[in-house]
């Protein structure tokens, strides 16, 4: 396996070879995206069309949804999977990781069926394929560039901080002006992100490891591309979306 900083410098034949185990490597960490996006499509849509499941989520105050207590933790509990995933990284087998990627991923769209009742079907359906289009670009861009995008990410990393810190203080001011700013700097965050982390998930693979390391590299890879997906998709619904 060649040092990942010497990647485009190797001669074509053995970049070739690399490139063959490359491309199943990537093939299989956006099959457990693809996977987790269609698992938590399923739960949101299964949950927003059961009213039992969303009374169990939602009660109605003053004509608005309003999350209940179980509500609130289902709200939250993706955070806490993805805590688990990433300090338990060292000591889950990876078997375990996936078991609760795919957990993750359910929980995800049960905190997400409340979208499916506040924007029509049709906005949020052509939400997700702009969404696609934009990710599938910009995944692809992040795998062929030669370009080193570390220090672009470090910016974009220091700029997520700055939005989750904006996002909390909108909370309480309820700006619209500033909503929409956020909103903005978040599709483009998170579009950068997309190549950033898409071609760290490429070099990562250029670092010898056994298949059981290999296998959480690319369960771990996928959540950080699943994540730029739904958040991207998230902040474009702002846009796009039309309410009911």
């Amino acid at each position: 396996m060649v040092d990942r900083n010497n990647y485009y410098s190797v001669s074509p034949a053995q970049k070739a070879e690399i490139d063959e185990g490359l491309r199943a490597y990537m093939l299989t960490v956006y099959n457990y995206m693809a996977s987790a996006l269609a698992l938590t499509g399923l739960a949101a849509y299964v949950t927003a069309n059961t009213p039992a499941l969303l009374n169990l989520f939602y009660s109605v105050q003053g004509g608005m949804l309003a999350p209940t207590m179980l509500g609130y933790i289902v709200m939250f509990s993706p955070l806490a999977f993805v805590l688990a995933l990433s300090f338990g990284v060292n000591r889950m087998q990876a078997s375990t990781m996936q078991m609760v990627f795919w957990g993750f991923s359910v929980v995800m769209g049960l905190s997400l069926s409340n979208i499916l009742l506040m924007y029509t079907g049709a906005s949020v359906a052509k939400t997700f394929f702009v969404t696609a289009a934009a990710f599938g670009s910009l995944s692809l861009y992040g795998y062929t560039t030669k370009k080193n995008l570390s220090g672009f990410g470090s910016f974009l990393i220091m700029g997520l901080f700055g939005l989750i810190i904006a996002s909390v203080v909108n909370m309480f001011m309820q700006s619209t002006m500033m909503e929409f700013v956020i909103s903005v700097i978040g599709v483009l965050i998170f579009a950068g992100l997309t190549a950033y982390d898409t071609q760290r998930i490429k070099l990562m693979y250029l670092e010898s490891d056994h298949s059981e390391i290999a296998s959480k590299k690319a369960i771990m890879g996928a959540l950080s591309l699943y994540l730029d997906f739904i958040n991207m998709f998230l902040y474009l619904l702002r846009f796009m979306g039309n309410r009911n």
